[in-house]
């Protein structure tokens, strides 16, 4: 007889949880009749008649659709593919850009150095 009260309160404490988390999960705008929130403490402090009215009334029924967001509605930057590749172009401009101008100050500063060793021998002077 021990094992099998042992069995139901095994059971009932399964039941609980399982209702206890699957309520917690929902989204708020799916759980029916009353808000999240009291489903949550109606399944804490009155146990097994909480999680057996949370799976008749509270539960989201699973034949209806879930709202989601336009397809083109907003989405979080690290998963739209265009803006990921956007951000990669830019990254790869603003190196060429940077190279190109290390490259043109190298130039200057030939073309410089090129310009006064051309009047050192102009001013007369011999080597």
């Amino acid at each position: 007889m021990a094992r099998l009260y042992m069995l139901l309160v095994v059971l009932a404490v399964s039941v609980i949880v399982y209702a206890l988390i699957e309520c917690i999960r929902s989204a708020p705008y799916e759980v029916r009749s009353i808000p999240k929130p009291a489903w949550i403490l109606a399944i804490v402090f009155v146990p097994l008649i909480g999680a057996g009215l949370w799976f008749l009334f509270g539960r989201p029924k699973s034949g209806r659709p879930v709202p989601q967001a336009p397809r083109g509605g907003p989405m979080a930057p690290d998963e739209d593919i265009a803006f990921l590749r956007n951000l990669d172009k830019q990254r790869q401009n603003k190196l060429r850009e940077e190279e190109l101008n290390r490259r043109e100050q190298e130039l200057r500063d030939r073309e410089q150095s090129l310009g006064e060793e051309g009047q050192d021998n102009t001013d007369g002077s011999t080597r």
